[in-house]
């Protein structure tokens, strides 16, 4: 199951105990958004609720990702850059997937997506 929940660290700190599979901490390369991020997955250790990756949205050059891997040094991260075409699928009320889905961000979700499935053998 995926679940969005809201912006911040609310529903973090109102969970169990309860693990999950993974815990998915969207941030991007804003001191706010980092801010929150460092609250979110580190009360996400501390719960030991589960694998913590960072998804690094809207990384428009190296420097945005400096910035989100230092402030994250213990955390696997996932770039997703910034894509016009998201905000056209948008415009067009279609998902991305459907609208652009060779498009740059979308590839590294469906990346993601991908890297979380439990793996066959």
């Amino acid at each position: 199951m995926v679940a969005d929940f809201e912006a911040g660290i609310g529903t973090l700190t109102r969970m169990g105990d309860q693990p999950v599979d993974v815990v998915l901490v969207v941030v991007e390369p804003t001191p706010k958004s980092i801010e929150v991020g460092v609250r979110a997955s580190s009360l996400a250790r501390d719960k030991a609720l589960g694998r913590v990756v960072i998804v690094a949205s809207r990384i428009r050059n190296e420097d945005d990702l400096a910035v989100l891997t230092k402030a994250f040094p213990d955390d696997d991260l996932v770039a997703v850059p910034a894509d016009e075409a998201i905000v056209e699928a948008d415009r067009h009320g279609r998902a991305p997937l459907d609208f652009a889905p060779e498009a740059p961000a979308v590839r590294a979700i469906v990346d993601l997506a991908e890297s979380l499935l439990p793996q066959s053998s």
